[in-house]
């Protein structure tokens, strides 16, 4: 199983291997998917984490008792390809590369394995072409 969470550090976290502990602990496999960490402040990650669904859960748990605050992306982006007009808006505001635009005929690629679930393309998007599934 897969499935993407948002982790927000308190700032006494910040510096602290929390993550890596965790997933070596429970024996995860993860991709970063976005990371926004500064010293002295709050710290927000975007991980994929991929193991057994009971190991996920006990691991997230775990770090929900440290006080480390995590949301589960359980809604996805689908771009309805009909309504696309391939203006590009929302191409330069996807924050992990998601929506591309294809050099060849300049047509809006989206990538759902890479999106975060942010919504910033929705809010761009004039047609409404990009939707939020939940």
């Amino acid at each position: 199983m897969e499935k993407k969470y948002v982790f927000h550090f308190p700032r006494e976290f910040v510096d602290k291997p929390v993550m890596s502990d965790m997933v070596r602990k429970h024996g995860l496999d993860f991709n970063i998917l976005k990371a926004y960490v500064t010293p002295e402040e709050e710290g927000t990650l975007v991980l994929a984490l991929r193991g057994d669904e009971d190991t996920v859960q006990n691991a997230i748990t775990e770090v929900e008792k440290l006080g480390i605050r995590v949301q589960s992306i359980s809604s996805d982006i689908r771009m309805i390809r009909e309504k696309c007009t391939d203006c590009s808006v929302c191409v330069p505001l996807c924050p992990v590369k998601a929506l591309s635009l294809d050099r060849k005929d300049f047509s809006v690629e989206f990538d759902p394995e890479k999106c975060i679930a942010c919504g910033l393309c929705i809010k761009a998007c004039p047609t409404r072409a990009m939707v939020l599934t939940i």
